[in-house]
């Protein structure tokens, strides 16, 4: 599995498996070990999902070593607080059956989140994380967390598809040496991506599905993506494209693509940012 280093030198596969929206236990558990069969390590779930519990028994069922494998969770605004937030990880790690998660996200980039970054900074000196980062986050955000904070995000997952790019995200990411990290690499096929021309062109070079190639295109930018499904021929489809390389000329027209906007929605609209905020539950409302 190709990884990527971390501004602390902690290794992350460029590709994993995510579990977002797949809400019934016994199919989520059932799908984090088809996922692990297949040859996935990286695993992302959250707090919000609901779902930390059917991930932490595929863990355990698989009998994979602990230390192959890089589980990612996510707080939820609710435990925004330098106290809550440290009680918030104690319980997910508690329903992950884990000891350790190797990355802890803030998940949204709304309340007190210099709080809650002081209570992640307290689990990553303790050893109860190996690496912090966001979700969620736009430049300005991520800037202002560095400028702010002792620790320096090491990841910052956001959306990132062939319709929204994040070109210059990732090159000021980059910059400051954080990892860019994609959710809902296939748009949720939004705006046709499953029939996108220009994709299914260039898959048909390669006898390659256009999921395959857009993930192919994610690792080849250096782009961590935890593609999610609940079906084992397309957990293992996706997982399969590591035996071909988009050309140069391939990259381009796919650069064609991007729209330079959310298929989804911003975080810079007040209309999302009273949806995120305005709710006293845990679940999101929203993507990732």
């Amino acid at each position: 599995m190709e990884s990527v280093e971390l501004n602390n030198e902690v290794k992350m596969p460029l590709l994993g498996f995510g579990v977002y929206q797949i809400t019934d236990q016994d199919e989520c558990e059932q799908s984090v070990l088809d996922a692990l069969a297949t040859g996935y390590r990286l695993i992302d779930t959250a707090q919000a999902y609901g779902n930390e519990d059917a991930v932490g028994r595929a863990i355990k069922k698989s009998g994979i070593s602990r230390d192959e494998l890089f589980i990612t969770t996510k707080l939820w605004v609710t435990d925004f607080s330098e106290e809550k937030a440290v009680a918030a990880f104690n319980e997910s790690l508690e329903r992950l059956q884990l000891d350790y998660v190797d990355l802890y996200l803030l998940h949204q980039p709304f309340g007190d989140v210099h709080g809650a970054w002081r209570g992640l900074e307290r689990l990553y000196e303790d050893g109860k994380v190996r690496a912090l980062g966001v979700s969620n986050f736009y430049p300005d955000r991520v800037q202002d967390l560095i400028l702010t904070s002792t620790v320096i995000p090491a990841v910052n997952q956001i959306e990132t598809h062939p319709y929204y790019q994040r070109t210059e995200d990732q090159k000021f990411l980059k910059d400051n040496k954080i990892q860019i990290e994609s959710w809902g690499p296939f748009a949720e096929g939004r705006n046709n991506l499953f029939t996108n021309e220009t994709l299914e062109s260039i898959g048909k070079k390669y006898g390659k599905s256009v999921a395959q190639v857009v993930i192919r295109w994610l690792i080849q930018r250096k782009v961590v993506v935890i593609p999610k499904s609940t079906h084992k021929e397309r957990i293992i489809e996706n997982f399969d494209v590591f035996d071909f390389v988009l050309t140069d000329e391939d990259m381009k027209e796919i650069a064609k693509l991007d729209t330079k906007e959310s298929s989804f929605f911003s975080h810079r609209d007040p209309e999302t940012v009273k949806m995120i905020m305005g709710r006293g539950e845990r679940r999101p409302i929203i993507q990732s």
